[in-house]
Order: structure tokens, then sequence, then C-alpha cells
């Protein structure tokens, strides 16, 4: 069916706007909006039913589109001037788009961002206007009117906010209620990546409600509905929350070492989230002044950089390699080389561990096997033995050391023949870089203010504006205003002394022997 014979339906359902009649065919011809796409297509419109009129006398379809279209008025002899009537599809809500955008842009007051992104909940009346019109006319070359919304309010915003629309991860999303004339800002959580270390025992990673009453404040907690009275989490949020005005804040951690651990070494990576924060711009080194001062020496953080949601997932699901010392207390003695024998026979060993007992009550009853890479012996003293392992993230090696009752095999209690139980451990690393460095480094922990930029990017703009440049950074400021000459291919033609290299590179190549190198 052509675009005229489409056309020709559309009138006979009723008045129409040109929006409403130029999103019919959105998707016909690029660099055009749909009130311009619905007045060209009014204007061949009342074209060829003035061609019907004045061949054959038939005025039907002039009067179907009077109501629409000033030309068929014009044509009629009626009034041009008058306005078109109100659409039945849309109830003209194009002409009060300021409206939605002025509600939009006071709530907006006092939120610092600057990527936006408009959504639209549609009135039953409106969806089921534009299915009834789909299903007489065709829906071929049709776009919803719900994404010219979108789009026109959005626009509008922009204009008026001086701020950018943003099809993914925008920093606010505004959602409209056409029904409820009502909008709805949700603000993109701030994730702040870094690394800390626990210095006491007795503190939980995050927050742990009482077992008692399970969060709602009992006497035996106090009122106040934590099983501790503090936890790594907590000595963070306290301060990130006033930092980013935000509503609240999230832990995400790379693992989580026990209550009674310490986290000591280069520290556990984690990600900090401020939840809908009304400031984005968090200046990263108060932060960790103010929580590595004042938290008492409990914890220390460092490296904090900003980063996107996807840091969450990765160090969800990056596999890890940790190190641990322990302080095991044997039931009696055990001999050193003992020890040093059966600790050397877990060098590369898969254990093969079902979950612990202490850990049913919230975990699930499965059976993991891990690998433990390296078992050191540091000293042994009548029946307390300090040893380092380094294993997979998940070997629960509290159990390791005791078996528990079976559940893990082997395990050093089992090997040498003597029950033991850890009295002290400390976490030494938590080796996550192997798989997650260059991820968090070149892609992740940039600034949102430069989404677009990749990481070669971002170092070669560095290069290039340095008063320190180096013969390389020479040579990419070269490539930057070459059209031809990738800077892979120049280092390749140096290497290879190429007898055809450019005029640009043999200059090159003498600057790079010339004494008066950069």
């Amino acid at each position: 069916m052509s675009v005229l014979e489409t056309a020709r339906k559309i009138p006979a359902e009723g008045p129409i706007c040109d929006h409403c009649m130029g999103r019919q065919f959105a998707k016909l011809s690029t660099g055009l909006s749909n009130a311009e796409r619905g007045r060209a297509v009014k204007l061949m419109l009342a074209m060829d039913a003035d061609r019907i009129f004045k061949e054959e006398g038939n005025s039907d379809v002039l009067k179907e589109l009077a109501p629409s279209c000033s030309n068929a008025r014009r044509t009629l002899s009626r009034d041009d001037r008058s306005e078109d009537a109100k659409c039945w599809v849309c109830g003209d809500i194009f002409k009060n788009l300021d409206f939605w955008a002025d509600m939009a842009v006071q709530k907006l007051e006092g939120l610092e961002y600057r990527t936006l992104l408009v959504g639209t909940k549609l009135s039953g009346l409106l969806a089921e206007n534009e299915e009834i019109l789909w299903e007489a006319c065709g829906a071929a070359y049709a776009e919803q009117l719900k994404s010219e919304l979108n789009r026109e309010i959005g626009k509008i915003i922009a204009a008026k906010t001086g701020k950018e629309a943003a099809l993914s991860n925008p920093d606010v999303m505004i959602t409209f209620d056409i029904a409820e004339k009502t909008v709805d800002i949700s603000v993109r959580s701030v994730y702040i990546y870094g690394r800390y270390n626990k210095n006491v025992r007795g503190i939980p990673q995050t927050h742990w409600p009482c077992r008692d009453c399970h969060g709602k404040g009992c006497e035996k907690c106090g009122n106040t509905g934590k099983q501790y009275p503090e936890s790594v989490e907590e000595l963070m949020s306290i301060h990130l929350i006033p930092m980013a005005d935000a509503e609240g804040a999230a832990f995400h951690g790379a693992g989580r070492e026990d209550i009674d651990a310490l986290m000591l070494g280069t520290g556990r990576p984690f990600v900090l989230e401020a939840k809908a924060p009304r400031i984005r711009s968090i200046d990263l080194a108060s932060l960790r002044d103010a929580i590595n001062t004042k938290s008492d020496g409990k914890i220390h953080v460092s490296d904090l950089q900003f980063c996107d949601k996807k840091v969450v997932e990765r160090l969800k699901s990056e596999k890890a390699l940790k190190s641990y010392r322990m302080k095991i207390r044997f039931d009696e003695p055990v001999p050193e080389a003992l020890l040093l024998e059966k600790l050397a026979f877990l060098k590369g060993k898969e254990i093969n561990q079902d979950t612990p007992t202490r850990v049913m009550h919230r975990r699930a009853d499965l059976c993991r096997n891990r690998t433990v890479h390296e078992a050191v012996l540091e000293s042994v003293d009548g029946d307390v033995a300090y040893v380092r392992v380094l294993c997979d993230g998940g070997l629960y090696v509290k159990e390791l050391t005791s078996g528990d009752n079976g559940r893990t095999n082997p395990s050093i209690s089992g090997l040498v023949g003597v029950h033991g139980f850890v009295e002290e451990l400390d976490v030494i690393n938590v080796d996550i870089d192997a798989g997650l460095s260059w991820k968090i480094k070149d892609n992740m922990l940039k600034n949102s203010s430069s989404k677009t930029a990749s990481f070669k990017n971002n170092i070669i703009q560095k290069q290039h504006h340095s008063k320190t440049t180096s013969f390389k950074n020479s040579i990419i400021q070269k490539q930057h205003h070459s059209k031809t000459t990738s800077f892979k291919n120049n280092i390749i033609q140096k290497q290879h002394h190429s007898k055809t290299a450019s005029f640009k590179n043999s200059m090159l190549q003498k600057q790079h022997h010339s004494k008066t190198a950069s």
C-alpha cells in the first residue's frame, strides 16, 4: 500500500494533528520531525482531494480532511484562519508540552546532574486511540505516541536546563504519568570503587540486623535494631550520605571476611553506592580523609575512584585468589615435621567442601570445590601453629583447618590426626586484580564526565597536551594529524627499518636518534 493510499484512510477516523499524522510515517525519510511529516502528508492529501473535486466534483475527501487541514478548508471556501479541530488521537497533548516540561524542571531544582532521559506512562484512552488508528490504517511505518512524547518533551527540558539527553545511563530519569498528571524523578546512583583494611576484630562488613527483633529494636539490642553497634559499611556511609546529600547508601564487597578476622595487606576491593544523590561531584579525597580520620583506626580506605554499576557485577562474579594467616590451636602438640609434610601435601590439592555448619542457616547446602595453591608453616610452638594459606576465593579456611566433622576434605586436622581450630584469622590479600584490574582501571574508573572517551584516547590526549612530551608522545601527536598512518604502523615500520617508509616516518626516525630529541 502506497503512502498516499495509507494517508487517505486516516482523516476518515476523525480530526488529527500534524504530530499524529506524521508519526504514522515516522520510519520514512530522515531529518524530519513528525510535525513536518504530518504537514507534508496533509498538503499532499489536500492537493489530491482538490484534484478529485475539480475532476469529479466530489468534495467528500476535502470535507474529511478540512477539520485537520487549512488547505482543504481554503479549497472549500471556509475560513482558513480557524484552528484545526482537536486531535482525537492525542487530545492535542503536543500543544501543551511546556506544561509537562515545566513540571519536571521544577522537580529537578536542587539536583546536580548532567544527563537526562524522559519516559511516559500513557493513559488508557490514549493507548487505545493509537491502537484503533493502527488497526484501521496500518502501522508499518509508525512510531509509538509515547516515543515521540519522550523525545519532544526531553528536547524542551534539555533546552530549559542546559543539560543533555542520554539514551543510556542518564543521571536522572524523568517519568510522566499522563492520566494522573504527575512526574517522578529517579536519580541514578553514584558508585565509588576502593579498597579497605579492617584493623580490629568484631566488626561485620555490613549492617547486621538484630537476630531477635530482626531490626525493629528490642531490649537485647538496646533498641538499635542491630546485632553489632557498627560495621565497615556504616563507618563509610556515615560520611558519604551527607557529602552526596543521598537518600541512603549500599556496600558491595569482593567477598567478606569473618567478623573476628582482620583485613590486612592491600585491602579488599569494594564499591560504595550513594543512592539518589542530589550531589554527584563528591570530593573523593575529602571522603577518604573523613573515613580514615574519624573511624578511630578501625578501618582504612584507599584508591577511591568513581566507577559505574558494571564494577559491582564484576566484583561479585570475578574469581579471586585470597591469602590468609591463621593462628591454629590443636588439642595437643603436633610435631613440626608432621605439619610441614601435611601442609606440603595440601599444595595444589582440590578441597571438597560442603557448606560449613556455622553458615548453613544463611547458605545453600552445596558441595564446593576449591584449590589450595600454597600452605606454609610460619612457626609452631607446642599446640599453637601459625600457617599461611593461598587459595581460591570461596574456600572456608576455618573448616579447612577443623574439617567440620568430615564436611571438608582433606583438612589440616584430618591430615595430622589431631583436631585443631582457628583461634585468630587475618586476611592478608584479596587478589582480584588478576581478572579485574584492567577492566576497572582502563574502562570503569573514569569520571562520569568522560563517559565517551576510551582509556587509550584519554592517555593520548594527556600526552598530546603534556609539556614534557617524550618521543612516543611526539609520534602520537603526529599520528593524531595523520589520516593514513596509524601509530601501530609507525612503530612496525620503525622496527623493521622499512626502506619504503614515508618522508614523515624518516623524520621521526631521525628525531629518535637525534641528541636534541624531546
